[in-house]
């Protein structure tokens, strides 16, 4: 698990169980905000067979993200 903090959000990478595997996500939260994190899936083509692959996948997209729009938005570099 990575974390990544922005002027009013913090970001962390995450793995999502579902049908078929695991998807890599970014769960994003406002900071010093109560409540549930938003989880935004990326690479949403592929699946993982096991957690630990989900996460470092998320974890490798999170360094991408350069913010976090003021709706809670991922924003990318471009490649």
């Amino acid at each position: 698990m990575a974390r990544k903090q922005f002027q009013h959000h913090e970001a962390v990478s995450a793995a999502v169980p579902g049908e078929g595997g695991y998807s890599a996500a970014i769960a994003v939260k406002g900071l010093g905000a109560g409540g549930a994190p938003t989880f935004h899936r990326v690479l949403q083509e592929q699946k993982f067979t096991t957690a630990l692959a989900a996460d470092q996948a998320a974890v490798d997209e999170l360094e991408r993200l350069i913010d976090v729009t003021s709706e809670g938005e991922l924003m990318f570099a471009q490649d």
